[in-house]
This record gives structure tokens, C-alpha cells and sequence, in this order.
């Protein structure tokens, strides 16, 4: 079985930025690189201002600034709130310890208790990616030969960190900013059409040979679904209207639900290719299927749009597999003439095809709730 549908808008778009259409034509200042070097500039500006600001102020070794602004500011805006988190509880946990554990003698017997603490006290309280940060903090102000007292060189190297963090942080918010929700929003919508493609693919095997894209499907949605849950992570930190952060999350669980769902479909096709009792589930089978594949679609241009109340034009899923029960009901009678196998894989299929139809028809009315686009609506199509 096959679907036969022209190539959309975004499905072009899709094929651009996955890198599988031959014609496009991204030239030397493709969106990667473009990217890159507005991240290079901001993260010079960074660095440089907190220099500058160190020489002007007359802070002791300045220079440490730089580095915490080079190491926080981050490609969006979100990932950097979330990289100075960590960066500024690392290092205010890391001067305490350091300074604590400086009253007690020379090292090497409390650094190394110093460092034992940090790691445990980071480690309790759920903060594992401060815990480098603060074990070089108390590095730095244990080992490191320094002038006047060690609370001093503490107070130091927080101040220095906190002018690191807030410059970038400045930089990030002010200069050409990067919003997590926007990418992720974009990367939800990539998410939902190479689902469906990977529907398509999957059902292209369904009473024929494999379809030899669903290896590299399956991996390009691993890969998207993991680069999109980063970015959830990342646009949590991300001050954003109403509806935002509640719509983000439920359009990332369903697409990984869905994505469940596709997997648990592609096995039930698997050696499907000789059976015939699904042949007389047709049309309706594939009356759903090319419903199933244009919602993914629809979705898809929902999330572009960020846009869910209305709802698509078209067939109702709810009808569509009304329909396919109707059909299968009336088939049953010619059960006997078929192995019990390709009876059990149709039927599997159906269960698995109301079960994407249904997820695909509460992901549209959920997430229009979640936004405050449409409290009382109901799926009409």
C-alpha cells in the first residue's frame, strides 16, 4: 500500500534542512554557518567587555570573567540562563568549601577532603553539572599562591564569575538573540512532518517489500527527538507569553508517543508482504492511512503557525476508523480461508493505526487548550 501525495511546503523545507535534496542550494553562507559566526562575534563581545570592565574596575585577575562569559554563553538564550546556573552554584559552593576547608592546615589532606565534600554535596542536592565547576573553584583557591587571605581570593573569584555570567547573559539577551522556544518550535514542527514521512514509509511496506527508508528515517527522528528534548530543557529558562512552556511539553510528549507508536507499527507490518486477508479491508484502510499522513502534516503546520483552534478540513479520523471496524466486521466471516498470522497482523495494524489516528487528533485539541486557543472546542474533523 502506498500514499501518493505531493510534496508540501514545509516537507521541501524539511528536505533542505535534513540534507536529503540534492538541488538545494545553500551556498558559503549557508544558516550553519551564518549561525556560527553570530556566535563567534557574541562570544568576543563577551569576553572583551568583561576585560575591559575588569581594567576599568581594577579587579584582580579579570581574566577569569572572560572565561566564565566564554563558557556560559551558549547558542540560545535558555542554554545560557542554564549553563550560568550551574556555573555560579558551582562556584559559590566551590569558595565555601575552599575557604572552609583552607582553615584547616595545608594541603594536601583538606583539599582533598574539600573536593570529597563538594562532589557529595553536589551530588545530594541534584546539581551534577556544578560539581566540576566548584572542585576547580577550590582548586583555584587552595592551590593556586596568591597574596592577602583566602576568603578575599573567594570573594574574588565569585565577583569575577558573577561579572562573566551577567555580561553574557546581557549579550545573549540583547545582542541578535537566540530564543530556545523559537528553534524549538521550528524543530517540533520538522519533528511532526518527518513522522509522517516515517508513516509513510513504514505502511509503503504493508502488503509489499520493506521500503528502504525507514532505517534513515528512524535514525533522523532519534537524532531530531533528541536535540528537540535539549531544547525543552533549554526554553524552560526562557521568560515566554502564556501557553508557551505548557504547549512545548505536551507537543514533545505526543511526538514521542507517536513515535512509540510508529515503532510498534512498523513491527506489526514486518512479513506482511503475502498476506491477503488485509487486502479486503480496502479502501477504508487506506482511506485512514492517507488521513493519518495528512494530519501529520496538518500538525506540523499548526506548530509553524502556532496556530491550533482550527481544526483541519477534510474526513474525520473518527469516522475514517469507524469505517475500517465496519469493514474489518464484515470480513470476518472469511476468516477461515487465511492463516491466523496475517489475521492477527491486520488486525494489529488496526489497533495501531486508531491508536496514531487518536494521538494525533488529542496532540491538535490538547495543545490548543494548553495555549488558551480554544477551551471549548471539540474535534469537528
Amino acid at each position: 500500500m502506498r500514499l501518493r501525495s505531493k510534496k508540501t511546503w514545509s516537507q521541501q523545507e524539511l528536505a533542505v534542512k535534513l540534507h536529503i535534496d540534492g538541488n538545494a542550494t545553500r551556498g558559503f553562507f549557508s544558516f550553519e554557518r551564518r549561525r556560527l559566526a553570530i556566535q563567534a562575534v557574541k562570544t568576543a563581545l563577551a569576553a572583551a567587555l568583561c576585560w575591559w570592565l575588569a581594567l576599568r574596575f581594577g579587579l584582580h585577575d579579570g581574566y577569569w570573567g572572560s572565561i566564565s562569559a566564554i563558557i556560559v554563553l551558549q547558542s540560545n538564550v535558555g542554554a545560557t540562563v542554564t549553563a550560568s546556573r550551574d556555573r555560579l552554584l558551582g562556584t559559590l559552593i566551590g569558595a565555601l568549601f575552599g575557604f572552609a576547608f583552607s582553615l584547616f592546615g595545608a594541603p594536601p589532606w583538606n583539599y582533598i577532603l574539600a573536593v570529597f565534600c563538594a562532589l557529595v554535596v553536589c551530588g545530594l542536592l541534584s546539581m551534577r553539572d556544578s560539581s566540576r565547576l566548584a572542585c576547580v573553584t577550590i582548586t583555584i583557591i587552595m592551590l593556586v599562591p596568591a597574596h592577602g587571605s583566602r576568603w578575599g581570593l573567594a570573594l574574588d573569584r565569585v565577583g569575577q564569575v558573577l561579572l562573566g555570567i551577567v555580561i553574557a547573559l546581557l549579550v545573549s539577551t540583547l545582542v541578535l538573540p537566540d530564543r530556545a522556544r523559537l528553534w524549538l518550535r521550528d524543530g517540533l514542527a520538522q519533528e511532526f512532518l518527518l513522522l509522517g514521512g516515517f508513516f509513510e514509509a513504514i505502511l509503503e511496506g504493508f502488503l509489499s517489500a520493506p521500503s528502504q527508508k525507514v532505517p534513515a528515517l528512524r535514525a533522523d527522528l532519534e537524532s531530531l527527538l533528541s536535540a528537540n528534548s535539549k531544547l525543552l530543557e533549554a526554553a524552560r529558562n526562557e521568560p515566554s507569553g502564556p501557553g508557551w512552556r505548557e504547549g512545548l511539553s505536551l507537543l514533545s510528549e505526543f511526538g514521542r508517543s507517536l513515535f512509540e507508536a510508529l515503532l510498534a507499527l512498523e513491527f506489526a507490518v514486518k512479513d506482511s508482504h503475502e498476506d491477503r486477508f488485509a487486502r479486503q479491508l480496502e479502501p477504508a484502510l487506506s482511506h485512514l492511512a492517507a488521513d493519518i499522513h495528512a494530519r501529520f502534516n496538518f500538525i506540523g503546520g499548526c506548530i509553524q503557525k502556532w496556530r491550533f483552534s482550527k481544526p483541519p478540513e477534510g474526513a474525520s479520523l473518527e469516522q475514517d476508523i469507524a469505517d475500517l471496524e465496519s469493514r474489518m466486521d464484515g470480513v470476518r466471516y472469511t476468516g477461515i480461508s487465511f492463516s491466523q498470522a496475517e489475521i492477527l497482523r491486520a488486525y494489529a495494524v488496526q489497533l495501531h493505526l486508531k491508536q496514531i489516528a487518536r494521538l494525533l487528533r488529542d496532540t491538535r485539541i490538547e495543545t490548543s487548550r494548553a495555549v488558551g486557543q480554544g477551551r471549548k472546542e471539540t474535534e469537528a474533523a
